[in-house]
């Protein structure tokens, strides 16, 4: 299984906002306190508004906040929103995937694979990773 750079750049980079949701960031306070490329991480940013994840406004008193509560963000959301399906065989998603022979029960583990790997990203939300020294700041900005 193959975790792209945008998944982890798209994860941490919200982890960043979650710290303190109370205040925008800008993509260059992100990209220097994660160490992500600041015009990668621009994209990445893109696609997480897109997706909803990530709120964002212009001008000086502006910056990127979360979509949502951190509590209600998932990994899982995370990687859907910048990769697409969890897991692809060569590019393929694998819902439609099937093999002749002694291969038929393949496709079956790879989509048990995705199944499992879905339900443990999906049982983490971004509050759930935050360091026990920033939990009360994400608590902030949820009042």
């Amino acid at each position: 299984m193959h975790i792209s750079a945008k998944a982890d750049y798209a994860a941490r980079a919200l982890l960043e906002l979650a710290r303190e949701p109370s205040r925008p960031l800008s993509c260059e306070a992100i990209a220097s306190a994660q160490q992500i490329p600041f015009r990668f991480l621009k994209s990445v940013v893109g696609e997480l508004r897109r997706a909803g994840l990530v709120r964002s406004r212009r001008g000086c008193e502006g910056g990127y906040w979360l979509g949502r509560p951190a509590g209600e963000i998932t990994l899982l959301d995370v990687a859907r929103a910048v990769d697409g399906d969890l897991i692809t065989l060569r590019g393929e998603p694998l819902d439609t995937l099937a093999y002749p022979g002694p291969a038929t029960g393949l496709p079956g583990i790879w989509r048990r694979v995705e199944a499992d790997a879905a339900a443990v990203l999906g049982g983490v939300t971004l509050a759930s990773l935050l360091p026990a020294d920033l939990e009360p700041l994400a608590g902030q900005g949820a009042a």
